[in-house]
């Protein structure tokens, strides 16, 4: 199992739309690609513009099917162009893959 640790930095006052986006639009295609979501969180402490979420997958082949799925998908693109029909709702994006320790309870 692998792990994928994203962060959104918000365009300044854009996050209740991005988070709008990923509840209305984002999930749906995330399920439908096979991406098991873990979770997700925006920052109670610190920078404040930030959605930071996990997703689950069986390896990397995998992982990049669902991607190349997801960024694939003209239904899903055609929605995400207008979430942004009023500017971009994300600045920049940081991604890790994570594999778990063999001590880690989350495998």
């Amino acid at each position: 199992m692998i792990y994928e640790l994203r962060i959104y930095a918000a365009i300044p006052g854009k996050l209740p739309a991005l988070n709008e986006r990923f509840a209305k639009i984002t999930m749906g295609y995330f399920k439908k690609y096979g991406m098991k979501m873990v979770g997700f969180w925006t920052d109670e402490i610190g920078t404040t513009n930030c959605l930071t979420y996990i997703l689950a997958f069986d390896d990397m082949a995998q992982r990049d099917k669902a991607w190349d799925g997801f960024r694939a998908d003209p239904e899903r693109a055609k929605a995400f162009a207008e979430s942004e029909k009023d500017g971009p709702l994300v600045a920049h994006v940081t991604n890790t893959i994570m594999r778990p320790t063999a001590y880690s309870p989350l495998q």
